[in-house]
Order: C-alpha cells, then structure tokens, then sequence
C-alpha cells in the first residue's frame, strides 16, 4: 500500500504542478483519435557484418470519446495495436496485441473532485506461442476492473482516480490454467483491492507531445504489498499531417502472470489518420 501511494503522490506531484491554469470543460461530446501504422524493414546482400532481411508492421488505434453534461463527466478510451514481423526463413511471429477500453463517469463533489465510477476491460486479439507452448488465446485471459471511487479532474488531458474498493475479475480458458493467477481447473479468480489510476497528456514543444497512462492496483485479499503496474509512455512527433516519429514504452509488473517486469517498446516511422 506504502508503494501504491509513493507512486500516486509522486505522479499526482507531477501533473499539478505541470497545470496552474483552469480549463473549464465545453459541454456535450468531445470526440477524437488516431490511427498510426508504423513500418520497419531491412534487408542485406554480401554484408560482411551479418543481418538477416525482415519486415515488421504494427497498426494502432487511440481514441477517446468524452461527454461533459452540467456536473456529470463521462471519460472513454479504446487502445488497440497489433504488429507482426518476419525474418527471413522464418515464419510470421506477433510482436504486439493489446486491445483495452477504459471508462470513467463522475459526478461534481466541488471544484476538481467528483464522485466516480469506472470500468476497465484488457484483452489479446490472437493466440500467442512461445516454443510451442500455448501462452494465451483470444479472450484468454482478460482481465475486468471495475468500482466506485474519486475522481479529480482538471481537465481531459489531466486527471487522476481514486478507488478503494475495485473488483477485478480474470478470465482465462481451463486448458491454459493455472496461469495469470487462476487455479488448475478454474477458468476465473476473483480479487477485491484498491485501485488508482492516472491520465496525463501534454506538449513539450510544439508538434511534439506525450502521453502518460498509469494503472496501480493492490488486491487486498493476497500479497497486499504486491501492488500491480501497468505504465504507458506515448510519444508522437509529428512530421507533417499524415507522417510522425512515434515511440511507445509500457512497463508492467503483475507477479500473478510474471515474476518481473515486462517491457515494451515500439518506434518507428508512422502514417498517421487523425479523425
């Protein structure tokens, strides 16, 4: 728990005093995204210092559908990337799959702070194989966070929630368990914790931006020291309309599917539809 509020008080720290000015929210629907397709190839011929030719693809999509009505606020988000590559000789092998939606609904308490409610559903689009060992399948597992809370909220690019009582639910098909924390034999586990998750978007110079999304999570039932990370870096620099730089860096710690940390970067050259 002492981890799970260094980590909230120290991103929180950040965000304020990153904003001084009040942005007051424009009513109803606030609708945008972006889809990015990022490429990567080489190929060698006689090169003496080796190199196998490839080609990598990864296609993403981001975006948020907002609703502000009166003192009721209404946040979602739909992540979703997947990327594939192949090496010379070899067949096609995933390098990215993830799809999430997050969403977040709050009532005015007083300036910044409102009563909440949020919802957040991950996922995979595609089996994964690692040596011929089935590591998860479509659907398998998801995992499903849901709870009341508080919210406080400057603005759609800055904002922080607070939630002491979070169901999260993992479902995972029985012939892949036990795994992800899931029994043998089971095809769900249930755990009842504290959730805190931030979101924290701004320019560091102009065509450049960068966007922060944290997720913590203690289960109260076991380890409640253990707290769960899933941290996302997004930086996009834009090149012109349609081409940008962009980089991607996510971290995640949840010891109940990995003893350690994973890590994911992608960077690469982007053709950009920005709707």
């Amino acid at each position: 728990m002492k981890k799970l509020l260094a980590i909230t008080v120290l991103f929180g720290a950040l965000t304020i005093s990153a904003q001084d000015k009040k942005e007051e929210p424009k009513e109803g629907w606030k609708k945008g995204g972006n889809i990015s397709f990022l490429f990567n190839q080489s190929a060698f011929n006689n090169w003496l210092a080796g190199g196998t030719n490839n080609i990598s693809g990864t296609l993403g999509l981001n975006y948020d559908f907002n609703y502000t009505k009166g003192d009721w606020t209404w946040d979602n988000k739909i992540i979703a990337s997947y990327g594939v590559t192949k090496l010379k000789g070899q067949g096609a092998q995933k390098t990215d799959d993830r799809f999430e939606l997050n969403s977040l609904a709050g009532k005015r308490a007083s300036e910044y702070w409102y009563y909440s409610a949020f919802f957040n559903f991950k996922t995979q689009m595609s089996s994964t194989d690692v040596s011929g060992t089935q590591l998860s399948h479509f659907f398998s597992p998801a995992y499903f966070q849901f709870g009341p809370g508080m919210l406080w909220k400057k603005s759609d690019n800055l904002k922080i929630n607070i939630a002491p009582a979070t169901s999260k639910l993992v479902v995972l098909s029985e012939d892949l368990a036990p795994a992800f924390g899931v029994e043998a034999g089971e095809s769900t586990r249930y755990e009842l914790g504290a959730s805190v998750s931030g979101y924290y978007k701004f320019d560091i110079m102009k065509n450049v931006s960068v966007e922060n999304i944290l997720n913590l999570y203690s289960n109260y039932i076991e380890d409640f020291q253990n707290v769960d990370l899933d941290y996302t870096v997004n930086i996009v620099m834009k090149i012109n309309k349609y081409l940008s730089a962009n980089l991607a860096l996510q971290t995640i710690y949840d010891d109940n599917a990995f003893k350690g940390f994973q890590t994911r970067e992608v960077f690469g050259l982007g053709i950009n539809y920005t709707f």
